[in-house]
């Protein structure tokens, strides 16, 4: 992926690199320079980005036990 740099010296980073990282506007980031030379990316707040499967995650009920969950499953109720 390729961006310009502004007269001001910035740069848009794409969109798929923000998503990736889970950069949003307000975030942090930080560069690194490697022993070759080459720059890395990372957040700097270094919260990871909510997948969509901790999106999904909760509980089964308030009085639930893992016993009424699996007859439930199971359909023993």
């Amino acid at each position: 992926m390729t961006t310009t740099v502004t007269a001001k010296g910035q740069v848009t980073i794409p969109k798929a690199v923000r998503e990736l990282l889970g950069i949003v506007p307000g975030s942090e980031v930080d560069f690194h320079r490697t022993a070759d030379g080459s720059v890395i990316l990372t957040r700097a707040d270094r919260k990871q980005p909510t997948s969509r499967f901790q999106k999904l995650r909760g509980h089964a009920g308030e009085g639930l036990n893992t016993d009424a969950i699996m007859a439930l499953t199971r359909g023993d109720v």
